[in-house]
């Protein structure tokens, strides 16, 4: 059966008041009992990313993807200040509680990139790890050097306008070079979801994110250390790493294998992060979450 996926909207809580969140689901069939699988982009990314395996993953599960606030086509902050992961953890607190009362509490799947993995691992690590039992995270982990922090801060807080969508196409395959290899297809499905017309520039494109979630990297001047938090995960973990990546390090990928229940898998050649488009990479996740 081919996976049918439609958009919503869900009005969520901030500090400032109620802004709309979109998110897309995918599934195959209606039974009950199937899994939530929550797949949640990286810092500047949106639901589209996860289009290719959303697909796949519909065929063992209920798949949703949200954009977070500021991201896609969900609402920008009128405060800069409060784009931080207080308020995407508690964005996505509000999102599994409306789904858990739309389909009966059921067992919940997390698969998230750079971003999107920390904000599981935050939630997989509180009292009653918020339904999740399995997490997947895609290219990140409880260190983060501030390298490569400041190397995304070079290019996020900035506003580049671009005359086409083509134009964009090539400035993201500069800036996302370490996404490994991807088809002309795939990079065109990033550049098509990754831009919109400016309201502001009649005729120009602009990146589909507020500029203003860069704020907080300003506010970081070291590396990060979450390790308190990756302890206090307990259910299983699959942990990708692109061969190349300057976020995830080598060796704090082996070290979160001393932790029960976790898995390593390495794919040479990619920097930060795997796109998880490719077939090799979409397997894994599919593999990891059928077990």
């Amino acid at each position: 059966m081919k996976a049918v996926s439609s958009q919503h909207e869900l009005s969520v809580t901030t500090p400032e008041g109620p802004h709309r969140m979109v998110y897309q689901a995918w599934s195959r069939h209606e039974d009950a009992g199937q899994p939530l699988i929550v797949c949640v982009h990286g810092l500047t990314r949106n639901r589209h990313d996860f289009d290719f395996l959303a697909d796949k993953l519909s065929a063992g599960g209920r798949v949703i993807c949200p954009d977070i606030l500021g991201r896609g086509d969900s609402d920008w902050l009128a405060t800069a200040a409060l784009y931080g992961y207080p308020l995407y953890v508690s964005q996505m607190q509000q999102l599994l509680a409306h789904l858990n009362q739309q389909y009966g509490n059921p067992p919940v799947y997390w698969v998230g990139t750079s971003m999107g993995g920390l904000i599981g691992m935050m939630l997989a690590a509180m009292p009653g790890r918020c339904g999740i039992e399995k997490l997947v995270m895609n290219d990140v982990g409880p260190f983060i050097p501030y390298a490569a922090l400041e190397r995304l801060g070079d290019y996020v807080g900035k506003a580049p306008q671009f005359a086409s969508v083509e134009e964009a196409e090539q400035w993201l395959r500069r800036v996302a070079a370490p996404f490994g290899p991807l088809t002309d297809a795939q990079w065109q499905h990033l550049a098509r979801y990754g831009t919109e017309s400016d309201p502001a520039a009649p005729g120009q494109w602009r990146v589909r994110y507020d500029p203003a979630i860069a704020e907080g990297f300003a506010l970081v001047t070291g590396d990060v250390d979450l390790s308190m938090v990756w302890q206090g995960v307990t259910c299983p973990v699959l942990v990708i790493r692109g061969g190349d990546s300057d976020l995830l390090l080598r060796e704090t990928a082996r070290s979160m294998l001393q932790r029960p229940s976790t898995q390593l898998v390495e794919f040479p050649g990619i920097g930060h992060a795997p796109m998880l488009m490719a077939r090799d990479q979409m397997n894994a996740v599919r593999e990891f979450l059928s077990e």
